[in-house]
């Protein structure tokens, strides 16, 4: 979106995108190929993204890449995944280095191999005094198991005496879910034509703004990233205000 004077006005973009990469497998079989034969087209669409998201100053960028609920999925193309999954972190971690991007993961990586948790481990902290975007990679992620992992941090305070119930607010529950550190996501995306959530970042989503779209996520670019970046600016977000409260607020700034 363009200021008056022609220039990007990126203090409208949002500060935090979350992405639900869907379709890499349906994307396979319209060219009549296997469906592990997505993922890696999906990786590709990662990098332009990613490189999108730096070059515009976006913070921070969540990508979904495995739900807990994807070890539901054929035994062969979790382990080409898995598979994949280490390969891209062997390959970029030194590129995401060098363009300043801090890694990151959520999610519970205890089901995934030693191996593959030692890389993950070793990418973070190579990458960690970065102060570029921060690529945030959900990785055997499920929005009701961090909740739920919260809840149970939290009753153990209580249990041992540290908390009453009463002390309990939604800025302590914030604070014990993933990525407490980070601003919630502005703006959600999901890929391949389905319209919901699917139990992604479910607290950290609660006043994004949706953007759907039907295009597959290999075919996914820095144009249709850009697309749903427009969409996001034409929104109105109130947060519970009224329309004239926030054009009175926008005023006043």
């Amino acid at each position: 979106m363009q200021a008056e004077q022609g220039v990007i006005d990126r203090a409208r973009y949002p500060k935090h995108i979350a992405i639900i990469m869907d379709g890499n497998g349906r994307w396979a079989q319209q060219r009549h190929l296997p469906r592990v034969m997505g993922h890696p087209a999906g990786v590709k669409a990662v990098k332009r993204v990613v490189e999108f998201c730096a070059e515009q100053k976006i913070q921070v960028l969540t990508l979904f890449a495995f739900s807990s609920e994807n070890w539901r999925r054929p035994k062969e193309e979790v382990s080409k995944l898995m598979g994949l999954f280490m390969a891209t972190m062997q390959k970029e971690v030194n590129r995401l280095d060098k363009n300043n991007i801090r890694l990151r993961f959520i999610g519970e990586r205890g089901e995934f191999s030693d191996k593959l948790q030692q890389k993950m481990l070793e990418s973070e902290r190579q990458t960690e005094n970065n102060t570029g975007l921060t690529l945030v990679i959900a990785a055997n992620y499920g929005g009701h198991r961090d909740l739920t992992l919260a809840m149970q941090s939290i009753a153990k305070q209580v249990k041992a005496g540290h908390l009453s119930p009463e002390d309990i607010n939604e800025s302590m529950i914030a604070n014990a879910l993933s990525i407490p550190d980070l601003p919630d996501p502005d703006l959600f995306i999901r890929t391949g034509g389905e319209k919901r959530i699917s139990n992604f970042l479910l607290w950290q989503l609660a006043y994004a703004e949706f953007h759907f779209t039907e295009k597959l996520w290999p075919d996914f670019n820095a144009q249709t990233m850009q697309e749903a970046i427009d969409d996001f600016l034409t929104r109105e977000r109130r947060f519970g205000r009224t329309s004239e409260q926030v054009k009175n607020m926008r005023a006043a700034s």
